[in-house]
């Protein structure tokens, strides 16, 4: 059970995760933050171009879902089994 709490607990940190760099990605490339470059450099550093933050932040929630789905999953398992603690 502890597995699965923990999964749950991931899930839920990385789609938080995710929805900010998604949200970073678009506020560079509007430039909400300032000129594009600067506001690259500031908050993604090491990225190519905002759409590399997008793209990485969108990776981050579907994981997030897939791994929150199978955590959910093994918690109904286990009540359906009765085995829940």
């Amino acid at each position: 059970m502890f597995f699965s709490k923990f999964a749950k607990a991931v899930a839920c940190l990385a789609l938080v995760v995710g929805a900010l760099q998604v949200a970073i990605g678009f506020g560079v490339a509007t430039e909400t933050f300032g000129p594009y470059e600067q506001a690259l450099a500031r908050y993604a550093p090491g990225a190519a171009n905002s759409g590399v933050v997008i793209t990485r932040g969108i990776y981050a929630m579907l994981f997030a879902i897939g791994l929150g789905t199978l955590a959910e999953i093994s918690i109904s398992l286990r009540k359906v089994r009765g085995t829940e603690l």
